[in-house]
């Protein structure tokens, strides 16, 4: 039996149906399945048991002895959400009695952690275990993450397999749901299909030019396949990146998304909101070190690749995945 947590969001769901097509588990799907616009993620999926994410923890906490592994992934992902509440209880307490059960009772956990947690990358982006603590996070969604990475690393008694994923910026199949939050690739497409142009955020540092904000850009594909390999393989536990581990720039990605849509490129640039601009990331690209000496042995799609496949395979016909 597999638990995945977030079944019913971006990373989750492709997770979801990526395992309910191996069929080498019966699923237990978690999340809030009421809410609307998330429900094309999961509604054609058959063979899964769904429960909802405020009664899991009892459910789990009575059921532990049937479940081979957890991954949880459901986690509040607004990157503006200043509600320390909600964040408290969702991606930290939440997170801590998940692992708690793991480790009572010896299941194997794989939990979502965000490359959030490197703040401005003041201090890099290794994911050495000794650099976490002084990790300084941007705004409270990253610090949320941070305070459980750092309650993991403090541990001494552990599930028997145990991986924090710092994803980067993942875009791909799924994430129709996730509006302002979506990645920018879905943010070109979108209003490329409405204007027949796309708008930049211009740069406000003096040594970055407009459209050169550079991110680690990671296709969900990956991720998933990262997922898979550590859930089957469970090489050395440790809170591994996830990115591409390249970093390239907006004006890439929005010139291979006209591309993809067989379109000419048509870019203008706009300010940065003043609500994200002092806390905004100007560089992120994951170091992937760890992962490759754990002995994963995939490339990851090309920037080019993943966006051509996104917007051709996904976005113009509108496919999930």
């Amino acid at each position: 039996m597999l638990v995945i947590t977030g079944a019913a969001g971006f990373i989750g769901s492709c997770l979801l149906a990526e395992f309910t097509r191996k069929n080498t588990h019966h699923i237990i799907a978690v999340d809030d399945f009421s809410i609307e616009n998330k429900q094309a993620n999961f509604i054609h999926t058959t063979g899964v048991e769904f429960i909802d994410r405020e009664v899991f923890l009892a459910w789990f906490s009575t059921n532990a002895m049937r479940v081979d592994a957890v991954l949880h992934i459901g986690a509040r992902t607004n990157t503006t959400e200043q509600d320390l509440e909600v964040l408290d209880h969702l991606n930290l307490r939440y997170s801590i009695h998940i692992w708690e059960l793991c480790t009572e009772h010896q299941i194997p956990m794989i939990y979502a952690s965000s490359a959030a947690t490197y703040g401005n990358g003041e201090h890099g982006y290794t994911d050495d275990h000794a650099l976490i603590p002084s990790l300084k996070p941007m705004n409270p969604y990253g610090q949320s993450k941070q305070d459980f990475d750092l309650w993991v690393l403090a541990q001494e008694k552990t599930p028997p397999f145990w991986a924090g994923l710092k994803f980067f910026n993942v875009y791909g199949p799924n994430e129709y749901h996730k509006g302002r939050m979506a990645s920018v690739v879905m943010h070109t497409f979108n209003q490329i299909q409405a204007t027949g142009s796309m708008s930049l955020f211009k740069s406000h540092k003096a040594d970055v030019a407009d459209g050169y904000q550079s991110r680690d850009f990671v296709y969900v594909k990956d991720v998933v396949r990262v997922i898979v390999f550590l859930l089957e393989q469970k090489p050395k536990s440790a809170i591994y990146n996830l990115g591409s581990g390249e970093a390239n720039p907006f004006i890439d990605l929005a010139r291979f998304t006209f591309e993809a849509m067989g379109k000419e490129s048509n870019i203008s640039f706009i300010d940065t909101p003043i609500d994200i601009r002092d806390t905004y990331q100007y560089y992120t690209c994951a170091g992937m070190d760890k992962l490759h000496n754990a002995g994963y042995p995939h490339a990851f799609h090309s920037l080019k690749e993943g966006v051509y496949d996104y917007v051709q395979s996904y976005l113009l016909p509108h496919r999930y995945y």
